[in-house]
């Protein structure tokens, strides 16, 4: 059975940071592009980030610069740095195995 879990959410104040991990259980992420996407209250779920499996790396226009993207095959993880975090960023975070398998979401807090 396949899981991801996603962890490293939480309240933080304006231009700090976070963490996100993304953990698999039952597939084995480097062999799967792997994106992050974003779900504020009563909007779409958005791209934030994707890894490819040959480590092509794209981001966001409104992340670029303040958040990475990067994996640990060992670990079976994927992370996502969230650095210089803005209101804007608050929502639920998801992570993304190919186009089928999705995490449960961690919700990122950014006060004003």
């Amino acid at each position: 059975q396949v899981q991801l879990v996603e962890s490293g959410g939480g309240l933080v104040q304006t231009g700090g940071s976070l963490r996100l991990s993304c953990a698999a259980s039952g597939i084995f992420l480097s062999a799967y592009t792997i994106s992050w996407y974003r779900q504020a209250p009563g909007q779409q779920r958005d791209m934030v980030a994707t890894i490819m499996r040959g480590g092509r790396i794209n981001y966001a226009d409104s992340v670029k610069g303040r958040f990475t993207i990067s994996r640990d095959n060992a670990k079976n993880t994927v992370y996502l740095q969230m650095n210089s975090l803005k209101p804007e960023d608050t929502a639920v975070y998801y992570c993304l195995a190919g186009a089928d398998y999705w995490g449960q979401g961690t919700q990122v807090t950014v006060s004003s």
